[in-house]
């Protein structure tokens, strides 16, 4: 694949969201590797270790959704250098690939095998709007935390707020921890809120407004768009290899 296909591709695939995020600090494609790619490794976030080990498996290009944040101070200094020293391309999407109809909230709710979406995750007024979607057969709300762990092979916090059966869901995977979310979820008739972040607050109101609430890492809510962009571009070019690297469950 070469690097000029690779720009028209992901254009084809965010189309109008790549134009809304364009100019800020939400995507960017750092051109440190040869000009055609073979093999692509992904992750959600870019770290030292993460470069260190694409350079490990000769891996020309990685996709992820975060870039090295520069308020994770000297990170994204230390990413570049390798990324030079080891002769790799980088590219990072964040918000368009939230509010992809194939991004991190759709694929989560495909992940969960909630194939019946209400409403996509949005962008409004600054913030994300939650994903809505429905179970065809009501969970209760222990099989859906049985689920979720399984999905997201990670232990996962919950809260049991309401008794009845989960038919609707609200998502937003990552930094979901708003109040403001949590509320959007719940006069969409949501049954549960499932995100990747939490503060005390997110819990006081949970409890308060009486939502039941599950909370997963923000790595691992979110890996699943960054696959499912790579397996549209696998999709596309057939030659492509892709790999995931490997994160810890930090969080």
């Amino acid at each position: 694949m070469n690097i000029e296909l690779f720009k028209q591709a992901v254009a084809s695939l965010f189309g109008d969201l790549l134009k809304q995020y364009e100019g800020g600090d939400e995507y960017a494609l750092y051109e440190y590797g040869p000009q055609t790619v073979g093999r692509i490794g992904y992750a959600t976030n870019i770290t030292p270790e993460i470069v260190e080990q694409a350079a490990a498996q000769k891996v020309d290009m990685i996709i992820s959704h975060h870039d090295a944040w520069d308020f994770v101070f000297g990170m994204k200094e230390e990413c570049h250098t390798l990324l030079k020293r080891y002769g790799i391309n980088h590219y990072f999407i964040h918000a368009p690939l939230d509010y992809a109809d194939f991004g991190t909230c759709h694929s989560l709710f495909k992940a969960l095998g909630i194939n019946k979406i209400i409403r996509q995750s949005t962008e409004h007024d600054n913030r994300s709007i939650p994903g809505i979607g429905e179970l065809d057969d009501p969970l209760t709300f222990e099989e859906l935390v049985d689920k979720v762990r399984l999905v997201l092979d990670e232990d996962v916090k919950s809260w049991k707020n309401i008794d009845n059966r989960i038919k609707r869901v609200g998502i937003i995977t990552g930094a979901g921890n708003s109040n403001i979310s949590i509320r959007d979820a719940l006069h969409a008739g949501c049954d549960v809120y499932i995100t990747g972040e939490k503060t005390l607050y997110t819990v006081q109101y949970a409890k308060f407004a009486g939502i039941n609430l599950i909370v997963g890492s923000h790595t691992f809510t979110e890996i699943f768009g960054v696959r499912a962009l790579c397996d549209l571009l696998k999709e596309k070019f057939g030659d492509l290899e892709i790999l995931q690297l490997q994160e810890e469950h930090l969080e």
